[in-house]
């Protein structure tokens, strides 16, 4: 496969696009009405969820004429994209519920996904007007790494922080999403109260935002044991790998149980639960395998 023409102007043009997505959003947030209705699933869809997903739609073929997979758009047969060597995987309004609620926890996610690896991804916050970024060195030397972008300040690079060196000092800061999960999660915490040498401290987050507070080293762990989206975990995977963390499988009766969540290779865009991981360097086998 040949590689990719991924440039500064590739790049800073992604984080662009997911700025004026983020900004189309917000005149719907900042509006009256949202006009919400709800899928098949039950899942709600807003106008801001469509208006996101057109400029989105629109934007990415002039950076990179590759297919794309979104949550607002008929997903293609699993014989269709699997053929597919590279392509986009596209979550216009991550978080719709905490959009309705106006909680400010709601990201747009746009990943570049090379054959089943998140490689680029951007995750903007419109509320917040917060922009992180994820680049995987091999595809571009000049940009590989993490990156967060605030209003119109310069680009900062993000890492993960190490618990391996300091385990004693360090509470493990686990992040729990507000409603899903909830039972699986708190025994797992238990689990690891009883196996970390330090405190264990539990914090939420809303969406996406979740990776990319480990991604800039405030928190450590992010289990999901609740059904999610392949575009719902994209571009922040890709930002979490490209600061030093990992997203791996979290089912531990399969041969893939820690392994790095890979896309495109199921007949659904499901993933399994999973963790999202900082400190790769440590011994997670030790900490969640279950007794």
């Amino acid at each position: 496969m040949d590689k990719l023409p991924v440039d500064a102007t590739v790049i800073n043009s992604l984080v662009v696009l997911a700025r004026a997505a983020g900004d189309a959003i917000m005149d719907v947030y900042k509006s009256a009405e949202f006009g919400v209705e709800h899928k098949a699933d039950e899942s709600p869809v807003t106008r801001a969820d469509i208006a996101a997903h057109d400029i989105i739609a629109a934007g990415l073929p002039r950076l990179l004429d590759l297919p794309i997979i979104s949550e607002e758009a008929p997903v293609p047969s699993a014989s269709e994209r699997q053929a597919w060597g590279r392509y986009w995987l596209v979550d216009p309004l991550d978080g719709t519920k905490e959009f309705i609620l106006r909680s400010g926890e709601f990201t747009v996610n746009i990943a570049l996904i090379e054959e089943g690896i998140p490689v680029l991804g951007v995750v903007h916050l419109p509320a917040q007007q917060t922009t992180y970024l994820g680049v995987a060195r091999q595809l571009s030397a000049d940009y590989g790494g993490a990156w967060k972008y605030q209003q119109d300040y310069p680009a900062t690079r993000i890492h993960v922080r190490s618990l391996a060196q300091a385990r004693d000092d360090n509470a493990l800061v686990v992040l729990a999403s507000h409603r899903h999960g909830t039972g699986a999660v708190n025994q797992l915490v238990e689990q690891l109260r009883g196996r970390w040498p330090g405190a264990v401290q539990l914090s939420n987050a809303g969406s996406s935002l979740k990776f990319c507070r480990i991604a800039e080293g405030v928190a450590d762990f992010y289990p999901r044991l609740a059904p999610t989206s392949e575009w719902d975990t994209a571009a922040a995977q890709a930002v979490l790998q490209a600061a030093g963390g990992a997203v791996v499988n979290a089912e531990e009766s399969s041969a893939a149980w820690l392994k790095p969540l890979v896309y495109n290779g199921k007949d659904t865009i499901i993933n399994p639960d999973f963790y999202a991981l900082g400190d790769v360097n440590l011994d997670w086998s030790a900490l969640l395998k279950k007794e």
